[in-house]
């Protein structure tokens, strides 16, 4: 029997709650021990060392030190990396159509000018992780935002198609780096308010959103579209500045043998929130090669690596499929409507353009606002039912909405449809954000994230053929395909082998999922393990 304190969090009796010791008995080893004598000096073997008296790692210091002043700042400040992330992907629905009209662009420049913000995501997104996994992750997440903030800026000055065109692609490469922010927040949250925090970084994607057509309405009747790239900019410059105050990842820190400078980032964020460090040496983990793509292919990690990549694929081939058929079903009025309305839109010259009306970013303004809803519904059922069956819930829930869409429904219910729909559709992402920081261990953290928001682009890049074109030949075939393409994600989310509610972050690639102790047992019985990142 080993005895040892807890800093995580699961079941046990009010006892063990008062004295905070829990007792594990460990497989193979005989009840009944006989005492062992240490010689004078000698130090207690580490793997039966209580973690809090003698060793302690991240993990156990992150939980003990729990969420305070420090946690409160970073959130403000991933929240705004978020938000900036936002407004440059919002910003392509109300630059396309300006630059139509003002550039008499043929309509696919202007599609062309949208997919090279998301080519440029695709072929960024695992480089970043890769950087995160190899230098840090503060130091990708400072490059990529530094990158982006220059060349979004720099778009504004672009005198001809060709040159917006380059910038924008360069844009996207550096919006590729913005989630390893996640990768940083997650790594310094308690298990506790983990979830519930990623979550409500959520919202500033949708204030962001929000924000940019709010900006929009003021910015491009009286100034014009390069004022409104140089002023939805100020976000990154804001982060850009306040970054320098993030300090390095702990867990990283450790990973990668820099023992002093992870122990001073804990002590730092100990002395912020007015918390104690726990007793003890931190422990080093064993150093590991990072940032390998084989590493998320190894036999613990393949299936979840495939299942999330189609995940990711599905939910952003599905979120921006919908924000481009909401736009064509309002204007059409109702499913039934959009065949007839094509015959007369393939009439028009390619070169004929609409400014954007008032009313256009009224009906922008109340799409994005269905947002807000997903988030709370998230919030609210994932530490319930847990991850793996939130993110299949949402996908079911969307494609459910998907096919009564197939009826001929007023304007009204229309609406409620499509909103209900992105609700859970973006709830959706919000839970795989949540889950995947949660999966990988510390080695693989930021490449696994990194390359799940690669897949995402390639979802993103294929949609508009699919809700565009597909849409002018069938739009009940575009609807089974977002539909069937859902059900199938919701059973790939089922099919996940690991649920991650209720554990720690792993830290080593090296031990079984969410290990945290490993002991010997004597008279060669073999290894013993007391398993779980909450030590269950």
């Amino acid at each position: 029997v080993v005895k040892f304190r807890r800093t995580g969090e699961s079941a046990r009796s009010e006892d063990d709650a008062a004295s905070g010791e829990h007792e594990v008995q460990i497989e193979g080893v005989r009840a009944g021990l006989e005492a062992v004598e240490l010689d004078d000096g000698a130090a207690v073997p580490k793997e039966f060392a209580n973690p809090t008296d003698d060793t302690f790692m991240v993990e156990d210091a992150v939980e003990a030190i729990g969420f305070g002043k420090f946690q409160w700042k970073l959130s403000v400040l991933t929240g705004l990396a978020w938000m900036a992330d936002a407004m440059e992907m919002m910003i392509l629905s109300i630059l396309a159509p300006q630059l139509h009209c003002e550039w008499r662009l043929p309509s696919w420049q202007v599609a062309l000018l949208t997919s090279v913000v998301f080519v440029g995501m695709m072929s960024s997104s695992t480089l970043w992780g890769n950087i995160s996994d190899q230098y840090g992750r503060k130091t990708g997440l400072k490059i990529s935002v530094l990158w982006t903030l220059y060349y979004g800026i720099l778009s504004a000055f672009a005198p001809v198609y060709s040159w917006i065109l380059v910038l924008r692609g360069l844009v996207g490469f550096g919006i590729g780096g913005v989630p390893q922010s996640v990768t940083l927040y997650a790594e310094f949250l308690p298990m506790k308010a983990r979830a519930k925090c990623i979550l409500l970084i959520e919202v500033f994607w949708a204030i962001g959103t929000v924000f940019e057509v709010v900006l929009a309405v003021f910015v491009m009747p009286s100034l014009g579209w390069r004022w409104l790239l140089i002023l939805s900019a100020v976000p990154l410059l804001l982060f850009a500045v306040l970054c320098f105050w993030l300090p390095e990842s702990a867990r990283y820190d450790v990973l990668s043998g820099n023992q002093e400078k992870a122990i001073a980032t804990l002590k730092r964020i100990a002395t912020e929130n007015g918390a104690p460090m726990p007793l003890g040496k931190l422990i080093i983990s064993r150093q590991e090669d990072r940032g390998k793509m084989r590493d998320l292919f190894t036999p613990h990690f393949r299936w979840t690596t495939l299942l999330l990549w189609f995940i990711w694929f599905s939910n952003a081939f599905s979120y921006y499929g919908l924000v481009l058929l909401t736009t064509e079903l309002f204007q059409a009025g109702d499913v039934c409507s959009i065949s007839s309305r094509k015959k007369a839109v393939e009439a028009k010259c390619s070169l004929a353009c609409e400014y954007l009306s008032e009313e256009d970013y009224m009906d922008l303004l109340w799409t994005t606002l269905s947002e807000f809803p997903g988030v709370l519904v998230t919030l609210w059922i994932i530490d319930r039912l847990g991850r793996k069956k939130t993110m299949a819930l949402c996908f079911v829930v969307f494609s459910f909405c998907s096919l009564l869409l197939f009826i001929c429904v007023g304007r009204n219910m229309l609406t409620l449809l499509l909103f209900i729909a992105r609700a859970f559709i973006s709830g959706g992402f919000q839970a795989a954000y949540v889950y995947t920081p949660e999966v990988y261990p510390t080695a693989t953290r930021a490449l696994g994230l990194g390359s799940c928001s690669g897949m995402a682009r390639v979802g993103a890049l294929i949609t508009p053929f699919i809700a565009q074109v597909m849409l002018e030949s069938s739009v009940y075939l575009t609807l089974a395909v977002y539909s069937g393409c859902c059900l199938l994600a919701a059973l790939a989310s089922c099919f996940l082998p690991i649920e991650t509610k209720g554990r720690g972050l792993q830290e080593s690639s090296h031990r079984e999922w969410g290990q945290e102790m490993v002991g010997r047992g004597a008279h060669g019985t073999g290894v013993a393990r007391s398993n779980s990142g909450s030590q269950e």
